[in-house]
């Protein structure tokens, strides 16, 4: 039980942070309600799993993997966020006009983001290593299950935090929503591939 309250800080402390996941959890939320949010959010709780997966049982080839591919990784997740934002900066119609958000696209999108940023496993292998080794089998298993319960609550508090402020907003602000988390992502995304330009050259 002491394994899986310790995944469980350590996924919220790593979700709570509010990046280009937590503004695309916002956007979804205000634009087509709760759900479409929280199924972004499952979807970057899910990818956080599989980094705590490969972090607590030491999977040193994983973690090479990843980081050896870390640019090209960095550059598709920075593309992919930008190509996001773009299509919410100039979606003039309303979210009714739009259609919402498909369940397997919201949540394939918060996977796909999270994967795309391979700097995440080394978050979770220092807290992880601060709050002690899991070693294998049954230890490992509630560690892991306590990492995506933390991040999959934080999700469904943000989600459920702008449902709430959804309610209170007229329809006629769709657009100047998406217009204005769009160029948030967009931007975000932009930063991130010159950064890892940057970083590369």
């Amino acid at each position: 039980m002491i394994l899986f309250l310790k995944g469980m800080l350590t996924g919220l402390a790593i979700a709570a942070p509010v990046g280009p996941i937590g503004v695309l959890c916002i956007q979804r939320t205000l634009l087509y309600g709760r759900k479409a949010g929280f199924l972004t959010g499952l979807g970057a709780a899910s990818a956080d799993a599989v980094y705590g997966t490969a972090a607590a049982l030491g999977l040193s080839v994983i973690s090479a993997y990843m980081l050896t591919y870390g640019f090209w990784l960095q550059v598709a997740g920075a593309l992919f966020l930008t190509y996001i934002g773009c299509r919410s900066l100039f979606l003039h119609s309303s979210a009714a006009s739009a259609g919402p958000v498909p369940p397997r696209g919201g949540y394939g999108s918060g996977f796909l983001l999270t994967m795309a940023n391979p700097l995440t496993i080394l978050s979770f292998t220092a807290l992880l290593g601060a709050f002690g080794s899991a070693g294998n089998g049954l230890s490992s298993f509630l560690l892991v299950a306590g990492v995506f319960a933390g991040s999959a609550i934080w999700w469904a508090i943000l989600s459920s935090a702008a449902g709430w402020f959804r309610n209170r907003l007229a329809e006629r602000h769709s657009p100047l929503i998406s217009r204005i988390s769009g160029a948030i992502l967009a931007g975000t995304g932009i930063l991130l591939l010159a950064g890892a330009v940057y970083d590369f050259t």
